[in-house]
């Protein structure tokens, strides 16, 4: 099975996300555009920040990129960084979640995964927002969020004592 998502650097909200059960360049476009649908209305062209893999290099996501609708930046050629933000997300969903479950259909792949980006974006808080989570964030850089100066979450209820 062939995972493909797209994080939003700022927020870490996962903005669109696709498991396919052949590796298809398709598929990659696919997941772009959706995320681009969703992206924050901007003067300036969204950026793809991407590795050099075959799945995002490639004469389809090449001919989406010349539509000028995207512009993409290749880690370690173009910058001398890397796309660490969705490397840490893929390392979380897999050993913190997927290795912990039999993963013996696509459907079981596709429900464990929705979960996982349902809960990463709107419940886990994360410690660089000062316990905000993704959809907090990327809501507030919306202009549609409230920031919490002190980190507090108002759904947020208390664990057990």
């Amino acid at each position: 099975m062939y995972l493909h998502a797209v994080i939003d650097n700022f927020s870490r909200r996962i903005l669109a996300w696709r498991i396919a059960e052949t590796f298809a360049p398709a598929n990659s476009v696919a997941v772009l555009v959706e995320a681009g649908r969703g992206a924050t209305p901007s003067a300036t062209t969204p950026v793809v920040l991407a590795d050099g893999g075959g799945e995002n290099v490639n004469a389809q996501v090449d001919e989406l990129i010349t539509t000028g609708v995207l512009r993409r930046v290749l880690a370690f050629t173009e910058l001398k960084y890397s796309n660490s933000m969705i490397e840490a997300w893929w390392r979380s969903l897999k050993h913190q979640w997927l290795f912990l479950h039999a993963l013996d259909s696509v459907t079981m792949v596709r429900r464990l995964v929705a979960f996982y980006v349902q809960e990463h974006n709107t419940v886990l808080p994360h410690s660089a927002f000062r316990g905000q989570t993704p959809d907090e964030m990327y809501l507030r850089q919306r202009g549609r969020g409230s920031s919490r100066p002190d980190g507090t979450r108002g759904r947020r209820t208390p664990g057990p004592h």
